[in-house]
């Protein structure tokens, strides 16, 4: 049996979007409806004929609605292969009917999650009858067809015109593993929210990793991959999965990739004066933060202009006009901000493929969560690096202590450090990166290549000397020789911030002392890989 007449169809929806259309449409077919409770008063209340599932089973509903549907005449009607003599005999023996059709979709628990609900209230919504009916039906999806997802109402109803109030096989078989996915997502979130939220455990025994609505993206990180976007299945924070793209060219991965990279490290300024980040390849090549948007992406932009053409630009708050223009000047793949200014607009429509989104408020860059990175045979699992620091962390190791702007300009590049690539060498002076050494095996050839940068840029804008000059560097790890810290000496550094804790700590403090630097211990690494 390939085709099957829809005869009989039982609805049992939280949410009722659309309901009342499908079942005028079922009905104006001749399919009978059964329903259960808000269900069924939802549809009689459009002046449908419903017959309730107590009348179906002989038994009322019961315990606040908790038994209605868990029946041998409802689980009969869905699971029994109708072609097997032993099965139709017992269907008829025990007056089980045929269900052809079943339309569930499940209590609404990530949404009660969401709200801050009570726990008894989210254990209340855990849906035991509604998952039973969907793998009831899915798995005899041979001769019932199931249907989840009110986006599938109008395919389904197609499907019943084309086939003469039928459904194909290769129809069902498609509702089918759309039915199995959701409840393995409903089932997964639930299982994730007594593991994290419930019992608090960080590395549970069965981790979950769901995402829905995959976006196809036109390959992946080269050509010759595949890429697809998808968005988690739960309860998730927002971030450029979620930002609004108001023109341009459809994002590709890398565009993803860097953009992310990006709103990271501009959230680390949120609710401060304006700052602007220019990432390439995930690392950022210009930061700065000023008392205007304009003057920070000025001042960023002026840290790697080279790098910076084909970029990805992001600012913490909302894009006006001038910095707009500004940015039209250069090649940029994407512009991401919280909110954009009419004029901000109108500057970027000029350039039609550019890719401008708006975030809407910035993440919180000391947020919670896991990271996940495959390998192979495995998966690597850690919390997020959310780890932050404050002066009162500090601890000078040297002979000379940081002046109060010193100290400012070390938390500056502090902060940009732990977003680029290990090792990571940031120069910083008066709230701008100076020169960025991202990515290298050895510690020292990125602090040559940061002040290498420093140096093209005092060239290309005819200053006296390089920003390095008098500048606070930043290392995400230890210096394990001095050799990294007599680089940025040689650039013009005068303190330094590092995490503290090689063995030769003792050495590359004395290297700062003769060399007058000013430097502080974090005692926290930040390894970025």
């Amino acid at each position: 049996m390939t085709e099957v007449k829809i005869g009989r169809a039982l609805l049992s929806v939280s949410d009722k979007a659309g309901l009342v259309e499908l079942g005028q449409a079922l009905a104006a077919r001749g399919v009978e409806l059964v329903s259960t409770g808000g269900t069924a008063r939802a549809l009689r209340e459009a002046g449908l004929d419903v017959r309730d599932i107590s009348d179906l089973t002989g038994f009322p509903e019961m315990m606040d609605g908790r038994v209605k549907t868990l029946h041998p005449k409802v689980h009969g009607g869905l699971l029994a292969v109708r072609d097997d003599p032993a099965h139709a005999a017992a269907m008829a023996e025990h007056a089980i009917g045929a269900i052809d059709l079943v339309v569930v979709n499940l209590y609404p628990f990530e949404a009660t999650v969401m709200r801050g609900a009570e726990r008894s209230e989210i254990i209340e919504n855990i849906d035991i009858g509604g998952p039973s009916m969907v793998r009831s039906a899915a798995k005899n999806h041979h001769f019932v067809a199931i249907v989840t997802d009110p986006a599938d109402y109008a395919p389904l109803l197609a499907e019943l015109d084309a086939q003469d109030g039928a459904t194909s096989l290769d129809f069902r078989r498609k509702l089918a593993a759309k039915a199995f996915a959701a409840t393995a997502a409903y089932d997964s979130m639930i299982s994730q929210w007594f593991a994290f939220a419930d019992q608090r455990q960080l590395f549970p025994d069965f981790l979950a990793v769901n995402g829905v609505a995959p976006t196809v993206l036109r390959y992946g990180e080269n050509p010759h991959q595949q890429a697809a976007l998808y968005t988690p299945a739960g309860p998730h924070g927002r971030g450029i999965a979620q930002a609004e793209q108001l023109q341009g060219k459809e994002l590709s991965y890398n565009n993803y990739n860097d953009a992310d990279a990006a709103l990271e490290l501009v959230a680390e300024f949120r609710e401060q004066d304006p700052a602007v980040v220019i990432v390439k390849h995930a690392n950022p090549c210009g930061v700065a933060q000023r008392g205007s948007l304009l003057e920070a992406w000025e001042q960023a932009l002026a840290c790697d202009s080279v790098s910076a053409f084909g970029g990805i630009v992001c600012v913490n708050t909302e894009l006006d006009g001038p910095t707009a223009e500004a940015i039209c000047d250069i090649f940029t793949e994407v512009v991401i901000a919280p909110s954009v200014s009419d004029a901000a607009r109108e500057a970027f429509a000029r350039k039609k493929n550019l890719r401008l989104l708006v975030a809407g408020d910035l993440p919180d860059p000391r947020r919670g969560g896991l990271t996940l990175k495959p390998i192979t045979g495995g998966l690597l699992v850690q919390s997020r690096d959310n780890g932050a620091i404050s002066l009162d962390d500090l601890k000078v190791v040297t002979e000379r202590a940081p002046t109060e702007q010193e100290l400012k300009d070390c938390l500056f590049a502090w902060t940009v450090a732990r977003h680029v690539k290990s090792n990571a060498i940031v120069y910083a002076r008066d709230g701008t990166t100076a020169g960025i050494g991202a990515g290298q095996m050895n510690r020292r050839d990125s602090s040559r290549i940061a002040a290498m940068k420093a140096a093209e840029a005092a060239e290309k804008y005819g200053w006296a000397m390089p920003r390095t000059h008098g500048s606070a560097v930043a290392s995400d790890a230890f210096f394990p020789f001095a050799d990294g810290l007599l680089a940025a000496a040689e650039a013009g550094a005068t303190a330094v911030i590092q995490p503290g804790g090689s063995i030769r700590d003792d050495e590359v403090i004395a290297a700062a002392d003769k060399a007058g630097l000013a430097m502080v211990f974090t005692g926290m690494r930040h390894f970025r890989h």
